[in-house]
């Protein structure tokens, strides 16, 4: 299910026009966590241009927005670097 869940979230993030993206599925690390249950637990690393002149909090929503629904069901935790082109 997880590797399901990486390309999905590979797939809505598309929206962003990633240059680079990279997902690892970090959901053995948090076995037994309650939250596990419910879903996984994620780590990105993404560079976009729709990143730039952004911060944080604001490149954080457009991942989120871009994420959707995978959000509230199949990923519980999303560790996020989020940079700009020119930042890497």
């Amino acid at each position: 299910m997880s590797r399901e869940t990486v390309e999905l979230l590979r797939q809505q993030l598309s929206r962003l026009e990633p240059l680079s993206i990279v997902i690892e599925d970090e959901s053995h690390r948090h076995a037994g966590h309650a939250g596990a249950k419910e879903g996984g637990h994620y780590k990105l690393d993404i560079v976009s241009s729709a990143f730039a002149g952004k911060n944080t909090v604001a490149r954080h929503r457009l991942i989120y927005d871009a994420a959707g629904d995978l959000m509230r069901g199949k990923i519980h935790a999303l560790s996020i670097r989020a940079f700009a082109p020119e930042e890497v």
